[in-house]
């Protein structure tokens, strides 16, 4: 279990489908394949990145024709990915749609000495005839690894439209391991310009200069059902009411760039935590899995509802299961560092974590009182060691006993009950319950920030509205 809990934390972050023709309602919808939420593959699960007025609001009506619905694809409840096109004729790409960046970026057929770019779809300019070089160079540093590449130019068929001359990166190095593991082969950003890498006008401009939508709106639905096929629809130029009921809550984006706004009070159960009364920066990012916010909060929420720090949880359970099997070897005279590796534990990142418990603790044992002794040392040491992505894990069985959490948005609550907000892998004895909080903080001038990602998209229909500068919430159906 504790090996399974560690595989977990190191790719939850982080993040579609064959196209079908129009409907009787003049929409363009992809059908979808869902993947069951799996230990063995879940690995490829969490990238993406770490690096952002009430009513019914004008947009509530579906304009058939004004609109572009690209249907998305629910990974681990952790990924929601679509399919695109690049080029003439199209080849095609799954990527994530991403609010929390500006880019679109896909692996390039030049990419040589990236393993990931051998195990996803690349880009071939020659096989395009509306393509146009560019070649400026350029980077992206996400917080999972980074990728190289150079701009370039050609078509972009998203749905049934197809975006005209539209810049993207042609990546030629991709830096991290979680790279080669993912699902997807690109991102496409759907973040404002303001913080799109060499200046590039981003997709969702594209459309709207060239009047590819009806209305300067995209909305997000992701499906709550995890054994749905149908995994979610992003709905360009209008929204889709089917997927929502009672009214959007509507608020102002403060700063451009991310779609940043201001969230009110914050509350575990029925109590507030006063740190958001004056106002917290928030994000709405649909390339984040989990809920992230200031470590300070985060961990007085995961303290509140039982959760703790995945590495800490699996320390405790290696101290309960070996014990006294350390005590044996230590005493045998195997060194401290050695011990974890002749227990045959040391095959992930948490080896070190557990080399440095066994060894701290024979420090401070001094070969005396044996286990009950190296059981008192260790509970605290293992509450220190922090989680290397900030995620945090929690007893299955304590989830109907968890308080609710609400988050004031626009004056108006919106909760999240624990089923929401705990992410559960596997049944019985193997099940694991991941905290859908994760520690991250943003530094300044952009930071701290609140990040509303996947967990909190899934509960509330959301309306990203570029026209008005707003966003507006609504319980998704």
């Amino acid at each position: 279990m504790g090996n399974q809990i560690l595989w977990l934390a190191f790719c939850f972050w982080v993040l579609t489908c064959l196209l079908l023709p129009a409907t009787s309602d003049g929409l363009v919808r992809i059908s979808l394949k869902k993947r069951r939420l799996d230990l063995d593959s879940i690995n490829a699960a969490r990238l993406a990145r770490q690096e952002g007025k009430s009513g019914v609001g004008r947009h509530s009506e579906l304009h058939n024709s004004d609109i572009d619905i690209v249907p998305l694809k629910n990974y681990l409840d952790a990924q929601y990915l679509g399919e695109i096109g690049i080029g003439s004729p199209p080849q095609k790409f799954t990527v994530i749609f991403d609010t929390g960046s500006s880019n679109l970026w896909i692996p390039s057929s030049k990419c040589h000495l990236s393993l990931a770019c051998y195990f996803h779809s690349r880009y071939k300019s020659s096989r395009s005839s509306t393509y146009a070089r560019n070649g400026t160079t350029c980077e992206i540093q996400y917080g999972s690894g980074s990728i190289v590449g150079f701009l370039s130019q050609d078509n972009v068929e998203v749905g049934n439209l197809i975006v005209k001359d539209q810049v993207f990166i042609e990546a030629t190095r991709e830096g991290s391991l979680t790279f080669v593991l993912a699902k997807f082969d690109g991102i496409l950003g759907l973040g404002f310009q303001e913080i799109s890498v060499g200046n590039a006008v981003p997709v969702w401009y594209n459309m709207m200069q060239q009047q590819l939508v009806g209305d300067d709106v995209f909305s997000f639905w992701l499906n709550k059902d995890p054994d749905a096929v149908e995994g979610g629809e992003i709905v360009f130029g209008g929204v889709d009411e089917k997927h929502y009921k009672g009214k959007h809550t509507y608020v102002p984006i403060t700063q451009k760039g991310y779609w940043q706004f201001s969230m009110g009070d914050f509350l575990i159960g029925d109590h507030s935590t006063g740190v958001c009364q004056g106002g917290c920066a928030a994000i709405v990012d649909s390339g984040t899995s989990l809920l992230a916010g200031p470590t300070a909060i985060v961990t007085e929420i995961n303290h509140a509802i039982g959760a703790e720090g995945i590495v800490s949880a699996e320390c405790k359970e290696v101290i309960t299961q070996y014990g006294e099997l350390i005590w044996d070897l230590l005493i045998s005279g195997v060194q401290p560092g050695k011990v974890c590796s002749q227990l045959g534990l040391c095959i992930f990142n948490g080896a070190q974590y557990k080399s440095t418990v066994i060894e701290s603790v024979v420090e401070k044992e001094n070969r005396r009182n044996r286990l009950l002794g190296m059981i008192f040392y260790a509970q605290p040491l293992c509450d220190s060691l922090p989680s290397p992505m900030g995620e945090s894990v929690i007893d299955c069985d304590s989830v109907l006993s968890m308080p609710n959490i609400t988050f004031t948005i626009g004056d108006k609550p919106f909760n999240l009950t624990p089923e929401q907000y705990i992410l559960k892998t596997g049944d019985g004895i193997a099940a694991v319950c991941i905290s859908g909080f994760m520690a991250f903080d943003v530094p300044p001038p952009r930071g701290p920030l609140w990040i509303l990602g996947d967990v909190f998209m899934r509960v509330y229909h959301t309306v990203f509205d570029f026209g008005e500068l707003q966003l507006g919430f609504a319980e998704a159906v």
